[in-house]
């Protein structure tokens, strides 16, 4: 699954292509065109919003040292003039300097790790005054094996914690991705709740996320803030969400793993795990969690590796250098051992691999496998017991 930032690109699009009101927001990719945007924005207040792939963003911090990544732009200091017309627009002067904090500084907060995101644009948007706050999502659901709309009542914080403290606060209705959701169905929001369920099916989406949907106090009912989530499998017919991919909010790593093919995401430990599948891959981590090891990554190369993606897997692996050992994982069903066993020798060489290399290979030609390792005078560190391997790997990368 992509998961794709909420930039204003995106929620402006779906509100002009399927009427799902939201605040009037503009994009500036650089103090000067934030300036511009406050200028002649047509509205006299103003929020303006670092653009990161992250939640917890007010609360965050950028490498700077500036603090919170969503301020409110100031109005002007009242002259005579604008007491006459009653006007007071927000400082485009102070949406610069805003702005200025902001674009090329990474902000940190509780969801990006201690690296933070860089920001390569802000958000300005009409600040608007919610009097209560719900939470909406449009989600695939493994228990109904279909659609659901997920509503509370107890929007603008962490759904978790709403989840955890009061489930009866939300509501969960599957909805028949082929009709759609009806009238009856969504009440008082229809028309909104009615628009999120065409965008996800006529969008490719896996997950939208509307967390506030806000009534305001002059009675309007606005999505103020979204997520969206879209099937990378559906990319070559919703082109133009993807050319709103942004790679640079994203693991240079997982990037990179992604052109081949490769499931990868990048971990804390010192550990690097290459396997085929991914319960393999989350049953490989809890063992080396088991012995007191930490994983670098989670590496799934599939059922259709190549020596060559093995390779590439290797080489993004070794790019990372709190890896201290690598651990090779494989249950050969569709997957050869031998084509394995071909890559790990071939990376071997080729990279000049010089920290320890555990393999554990079992199923489809075990035995041919074992002994290409075996032939090749390599060091490489094989056992049979997973158990084993995986304490073996552990105890090397301490």
């Amino acid at each position: 699954m992509s998961l794709l930032s909420a930039f204003v690109q995106c929620i402006k699009r779906a509100g002009n292509q399927y009427g799902i009101p939201t605040p009037k927001s503009v994009a500036a990719k650089s103090p000067e065109e934030a300036f511009d945007v406050a200028k002649n924005f047509g509205h006299d207040r103003l929020v303006i919003k670092a653009q990161v792939l992250a939640g917890g963003r007010g609360k965050g911090k950028f490498d700077s040292g500036f603090q919170g990544g969503v301020h409110m732009v100031s109005r002007y200091a009242p002259t005579r003039l604008n007491i006459i017309r009653a006007e007071r627009p927000p400082s485009p002067e102070q949406a610069q300097e805003y702005a200025s904090k902001m674009i090329g500084s990474k902000l940190i907060t509780k969801q990006t790790g201690a690296g933070g995101r860089i920001c390569n644009a802000v958000m300005l948007a009409e600040r608007r005054n919610p009097t209560h706050e719900y939470y909406v999502a449009v989600l695939n659901d493994r228990a109904s094996q279909g659609v659901v709309l997920v509503a509370s009542a107890q929007g603008g914080m962490n759904i978790e914690e709403v989840a955890a403290k009061d489930p009866d606060a939300i509501i969960t209705t599957p909805v028949s991705f082929e009709h759609g959701l009806s009238k009856q169905q969504a009440l008082d929001a229809a028309d909104i709740f009615i628009n999120l369920i065409k965008i996800f099916k006529e969008k490719d989406a896996t997950q939208i996320e509307i967390n506030p949907m806000a009534e305001t106090d002059d009675g309007a009912v606005l999505c103020m803030d979204a997520k969206f989530g879209f099937d990378d499998n559906a990319e070559f017919r919703q082109q133009d969400i993807f050319a709103l991919r942004d790679i640079s909010q994203e693991e240079p790593s997982e990037v990179e793993a992604q052109k081949a093919n490769l499931n990868f995401i990048k971990l804390d430990g010192s550990v690097g795990c290459l396997v085929n599948g991914a319960g393999l891959a989350m049953a490989t981590m809890d063992v080396l969690a088991l012995h007191g090891g930490n994983p670098a990554n989670f590496l799934d190369v599939g059922g259709g590796a190549t020596p060559e993606t093995v390779k590439k897997a290797f080489e993004i692996l070794l790019a990372d250098p709190k890896v201290k050992s690598i651990f090779i994982n494989i249950f050969g069903g569709i997957m050869r051992c031998d084509y394995i066993a071909e890559g790990v020798i071939k990376a071997t060489k080729e990279l000049s691999l010089n920290i320890p290399l555990v393999v554990r290979l079992k199923g489809t030609k075990e035995q041919e496998a074992k002994d290409m390792i075996k032939e090749s005078g390599l060091k490489i560190i094989a056992f049979d017991s997973l158990d084993e391997a995986a304490e073996r790997a552990v105890q090397l990368a301490a």
